[in-house]
């Protein structure tokens, strides 16, 4: 299979909200040559009633590199077109967006392996730290790193 054209990956940490139509027209912008784009965004959940809000907090330039290092890796493993990676920090409440990717392929398995790839190493190696804002406005507890995280990310390791 001939490589595609790649472009370099848009790597954001921002405060403000991100459109998904947008941010694939971008991504497309001329393009002819691919047959898939998967995007997956993760929302804010109110875990029942009793989250008013997300306290996300990132490592400037450390989070960017990061990010960009594992998108790198994605874009050499699947020969994609394009990847886009949107991460937001600050107060995020209930049905918002924290988090877009977007992957863009001449196949639809490399577009949909390589957004799965990315979110599960965001959840595990990208430098972000969630802590809840409980109904009521009291802080609760920083949101621990769960299993299921790092047992994901494992099976993409070559051993």
């Amino acid at each position: 299979m001939k490589p595609l054209t790649e472009t370099k990956p848009r790597i954001a940490i921002q405060r403000e909200d991100f459109s998904i139509a947008a941010e694939v027209e971008a991504l497309l912008r001329g393009r002819h040559d691919l047959g898939a784009v998967v995007t997956f965004t993760g929302l804010c959940r109110d875990e029942g009633g009793r989250l008013e809000a997300l306290e996300l907090e990132h490592y400037p330039g450390m989070a960017e590199a990061e990010i960009a290092r594992v998108a790198a890796e994605a874009s050499a493993r699947w020969s994609l077109a394009g990847v886009t990676v949107i991460h937001r920090y600050g107060e995020i409440r209930p049905g918002e967006n924290i988090v877009l990717v977007v992957t863009a392929a001449e196949h639809r398995r490399a577009a949909f392996e390589a957004a799965e790839f990315l979110m599960d190493f965001l959840k595990t190696r990208a430098p972000f730290w969630k802590r809840e804002r409980l109904s009521g406005g009291a802080f609760g507890e920083w949101v621990a790193a769960k299993e299921e995280d790092d047992t994901a990310a494992a099976r993409w390791c070559k051993g």
